[in-house]
C-alpha cells in the first residue's frame, strides 16, 4: 500500500514539473524570425516624380507679304507708229484720150511695197509708203512713193478699215509701153487685221483707243488697194498689195 501511495506521488510531480516546464521553452525558429519581422521598422522611401521636361522649338515662319492686286498690271505703252511690209502687184493700162494707139496695152508687174504710218487716234491717222516692182512680163517697172491721210473706223476688237488721200510719184521704166512719169493725186482703200493677243486685260493702254481694232502693239495683216495716179482721161495705174504690219 504504501509503494502504491509514493508511486502516485512520484508520478504526479513528475507531471506537474514537466507542466511547469513547457512555460520556459525556448522559442522555435519560426517564432524568432516572427518576432523579429515583427519588431522591425519598415522605413518607405517617398517616391519621387520627375517631372518630364518638355522642349518648346520656336519656330521662325517668313512671312510672305504679296503685293497688292491692281485692275491691270501696268501701265502699256503704245506709241501709235506702225511699219508694214508686203507684196505688191501693179497693172499699166496705157490707154488714155489723146494718147497714140500703137503704145496701147497693159503692162503688169510685180515686186514690193513698204508702209510706215502714224496712228493719231482710232480715226485718223498719216502713212507714208513706197513700192518698186521688178517682175514683169514684158520687162516694165514700176516705181511709186506717196504721203496720205488714213482716216479709219475699227469694227470690233480685230478688224480695221482705212482709206488712203494722198499725193504720189509714179514712174514707169523698161517697159514696150508708153513711158510715164506722174506726181498728183492718190487714193487707196484696205482693211487690217490683228494677229496679236490683244492685252486689255492684263494692263492699261496709255492711249485710250489702243485696244481696238489694229491699232495695239503686236503683229497684223494688211491688204489694200491703191490708185497710185488719179486724172480723169490718165493711163490706169493700179496697185494692189497684201503683207504684214507691226505696231510698236
Amino acid at each position: 500500500m504504501k509503494k502504491i501511495t509514493s508511486s502516485f506521488i512520484t508520478l504526479f510531480v513528475s507531471s506537474s514539473f514537466l507542466i511547469a516546464g513547457g512555460d520556459i521553452q525556448e522559442p522555435s525558429t519560426y517564432d524568432f524570425i516572427e518576432s523579429n519581422i515583427a519588431e522591425k521598422e519598415v522605413k518607405v522611401l517617398p517616391i519621387i516624380k520627375k517631372t518630364p521636361i518638355i522642349k518648346q522649338e520656336i519656330i521662325k515662319e517668313r512671312v510672305v507679304v504679296a503685293p497688292p492686286i491692281f485692275e491691270g498690271k501696268k501701265d502699256e505703252t503704245t506709241s501709235g507708229v506702225y511699219v508694214a511690209l508686203g507684196m505688191v502687184a501693179t497693172r499699166y493700162a496705157t490707154k488714155c484720150d489723146n494718147c497714140d494707139s500703137k503704145k496701147e496695152g497693159v503692162d503688169k508687174t510685180a515686186g514690193v511695197i513698204g508702209r510706215v504710218g502714224y496712228d493719231i487716234n482710232q480715226y485718223i491717222g498719216l502713212e507714208a509708203r513706197g513700192l518698186a516692182t521688178s517682175l514683169s512680163d514684158d520687162g516694165g517697172t514700176v516705181t511709186h512713193v506717196g504721203a496720205f491721210v488714213k482716216p479709219m473706223y475699227p469694227i470690233g476688237k480685230k478688224l480695221n478699215t482705212y482709206a488712203l488721200i494722198g499725193i504720189g510719184k509714179t514712174e514707169t521704166k523698161k517697159s514696150s509701153l508708153r513711158y510715164t512719169s506722174v506726181t498728183g493725186l492718190a487714193m487707196g482703200v484696205g482693211i487690217e487685221y490683228d494677229l496679236s493677243d490683244d492685252n486689255k486685260k492684263n494692263a492699261k493702254y496709255d492711249r485710250k483707243f489702243d485696244g481696238m481694232a489694229d491699232q495695239e502693239k503686236g503683229l497684223g495683216l494688211f491688204a489694200d488697194y491703191e490708185r497710185l495716179y488719179y486724172k480723169s482721161g490718165s493711163p490706169d495705174l493700179d496697185a494692189l498689195s497684201i503683207g504684214l504690219t507691226y505696231d510698236f
